[in-house]
């Protein structure tokens, strides 16, 4: 598998694309539980099968290096090469326990990546064990941008899992409560770092280049406007306010994020956002991965400074 610092694409593989489409490359056709539970008896699916489910309920759409790069991180190489994953992968596509698609695009004929999600025996087989699962079928038509918000938010733990030593959990989709609105809204992932007695939570919101995004960039920001102003202990599980963190798809999408956020007059009172993108994941370190936007006193325009934050070393 190619390392994060070898990646040399200058475009994120998680940004939308103009014409972009998702493509089924799962399998027809039925199956019967009574096929699925005679491969387990004779061990064509195996505890490791069940371990690429768990993680794909988990994360609800996920590319098969990331799930590479998970099992190796929480079950210390258990699958000893991506190929032998993919043919894993098959397997499950085929007992229709697992769905896969790709993306094509005026630019792109097929994307690099293919995306895997749970079918209806997947299921059916995490409920026989006693494991939580939250999804429908409808969950697997949910629109291009929606997926690539998830994807890009599996890379962000996934690099904070391998490059931060205080890294210390994760939830996707973690719950925040907007009290005034009245709305509960979930940010793509949440992570806390830890060390020593010191511990920090990040969120981060994941923003991509889709259609009305700035709209709704601003009816977000306005729901964590609410949150940070009518903030009290443990609100939304919180003992003191995390950080917000946007996620962008390069370094031009940052500042057109900050601009919107400007020109609206949204920026969240007493509070700093900081900004990230999908390739800033790539580097060794995440320790320059966080950027702000300052004003500067002499030039009186904002400008980008890397934060400085030790607990990401």
């Amino acid at each position: 598998m190619v390392e994060d610092n070898e990646i040399k694409t200058q475009v994120s593989p998680f940004a939308v694309k103009e014409g972009e489409i998702k493509t089924f490359d799962g399998k027809d056709g039925y199956v019967s539980m009574s096929q699925i539970i005679r491969k387990i008896d004779i061990g064509h699916i195996t505890d490791i099968h069940f371990k690429i489910v768990e993680l794909v309920n988990n994360f609800e759409f996920i590319t098969s290096r990331q799930l590479y790069q998970l099992l190796n991180i929480t079950r210390g190489g258990v699958i000893a090469s991506q190929d032998k994953l993919n043919n894993k992968l098959e397997q499950l596509v085929k007992s229709k326990i697992l769905t896969r698609y790709y993306f094509t695009s005026d630019e792109e004929a097929r994307s690099v990546y293919r995306i895997y999600c749970l079918e209806k025996m997947g299921k059916y087989i995490l409920n026989s064990r006693e494991i939580e699962c939250k999804w429908n079928q409808s969950d697997n038509i949910k629109p291009i941008p929606m997926i690539k918000k998830r994807l890009a938010g599996n890379q962000i733990v996934i690099a904070y899992m391998n490059k931060v030593k205080a890294f210390d959990n994760y939830t996707i989709k973690p719950a925040i409560t907007a009290k005034k609105l009245g709305k509960v809204f979930k940010p793509a992932v949440g992570v806390k770092l830890t060390k020593a007695t010191k511990s920090i939570n990040f969120v981060f919101e994941v923003v991509r280049r889709e259609e009305d995004w700035q709209k709704k960039l601003t009816e977000r920001i306005r729901l964590y406007i609410d949150f940070y102003e009518s903030f009290a202990t443990f609100d939304s599980g919180y003992e003191i306010k995390p950080q917000l963190i946007l996620v962008c798809e390069d370094d031009k999408h940052m500042a057109e994020t900050f601009k919107i956020i400007v020109v609206n007059e949204i920026e969240i009172p007493e509070q700093k956002i900081y900004f990230t993108t999908d390739l800033r994941q790539n580097s060794e370190t995440l320790e320059k991965s966080l950027v702000e936007f300052k004003m500067d006193s002499k030039t009186e325009k904002y400008k980008l400074e890397e934060v400085a934050l030790k607990l990401l070393t």
